[in-house]
């Protein structure tokens, strides 16, 4: 039997289709320096900026990155910046440089990063690439002697949830999904070409301690704790007020419900009456009935997301309060002898 020709666009999308999952982003050096470097420039304020690259298998491999100008509430801004993406991807093709969009990096503060605004990008770029990541960069935990970069995508089953918009409580049972399900963390591998290796290796100083080795022995944490306990109570407060939302929803939904049995048995002693006339009985179900139109049940997302934020700031205070305990007994022990 001939082998039936098939087009560029089915082989394409039968590749796609059988795609590994994504397990690994192998940034470069230089690509971290960019970020680094946009990211501290511009901090406090929250900068984004674009990743360029390839997607190779089970790899993503992120090769380039450039900055996107800082952007304002106005369309014709907006409509700049747009055109300012495309004109840098141009440029970087025609001297021949990867201007493949892998995803996007941005700074955030303290870990505050998930939001519905995040959950938006993560979808506007899915529209047009299969696999994306986001690199994010916090330069105040970096100030804690630690490079605080990770890797994040949004999990297979959020996303399908998510394009339905359906986050009801059985609709969450049915998928399985709680809120540590929303973000998927991938492993970050750095990786510079020889050349880059053996430059960085004939300017290492002679003395092996680094200014970034001092500044994990910064016995100040104080400011930092402080700002994360400070976020952490607002957090706090935020999910207390989703909670409100549904105690008022199931508050309301049970007095439905017993409106409904009232108007059911009232109904029903009727229809007894009308039975013993020799009279047609009435529907037990009224649709025009307010006591039967149906409640909308909260969105479950933002509480979800707070409680990711939750967990996000206790993990990080858990860490540098056990590095500075560390520390403090490091130098006791330093004093004594």
């Amino acid at each position: 039997m001939a082998n039936v020709p098939r087009s560029f666009l089915q082989v394409a999308a039968k590749e796609e289709e059988a795609a590994p999952p994504l397990r690994l982003v192998q940034i470069e050096g230089l690509v971290i320096l960019k970020i680094i470097k946009h990211c501290k420039e511009f901090s406090p304020a929250l900068v984004t900026g674009q990743l360029l690259g390839l997607d190779v298998g089970s790899v993503l491999e992120v090769t380039n990155c450039f900055p996107f100008p800082v952007r304002e509430e106005d369309e014709e801004i907006e409509a700049e910046g747009a055109n300012y993406q495309l004109e840098m991807m141009r440029c970087l093709r025609e001297v021949n440089v990867d201007n493949n969009t892998v995803g996007w990096y941005q700074s955030t503060l303290f870990g505050s990063f998930q939001t519905v605004e995040l959950i938006e990008t993560f979808m506007n770029y899915q529209e047009n690439i299969k696999r994306c990541v986001c690199i994010i960069y916090d330069p105040s935990r970096s100030n804690q002697g630690v490079l605080a970069l990770k890797a994040l995508k949004l999990s297979d089953s959020f996303m399908e949830l998510y394009r339905s918009n359906n986050f009801t409580g059985e609709k969450l049972r049915e998928k399985n999904l709680s809120w540590v399900d929303i973000f998927e963390e991938i492993p970050i591998k750095v990786s510079n070409s020889a050349l880059i290796s053996a430059f960085m290796t004939e300017l290492e100083p002679d003395t092996p301690v680094t200014q970034c080795d001092y500044e994990r022995l910064q016995l100040s944490t104080n400011p930092y704790l402080e700002r994360n306990v400070e976020f952490l109570i607002e957090c706090m407060d935020d999910l207390s007020m989703e909670q409100q939302k549904f105690q008022f929803y199931y508050r309301n939904l049970s007095r439905q419900q017993a409106q409904q049995q009232a108007w059911l048995q009232k109904r029903r002693a009727d229809n007894m009456a009308r039975k013993a006339a020799g009279e047609e009985p009435l529907p037990e179900e009224d649709p025009s009935n307010p006591a039967f139109k149906p409640i909308p049940e909260p969105s479950r997302l933002d509480s979800f997301l707070i409680t990711n934020q939750i967990a996000n700031y206790c993990n990080q205070i858990n860490g540098v309060a056990g590095q500075s305990f560390s520390r403090l007994y490091l130098m006791k022990a330093l004093q004594e002898n």
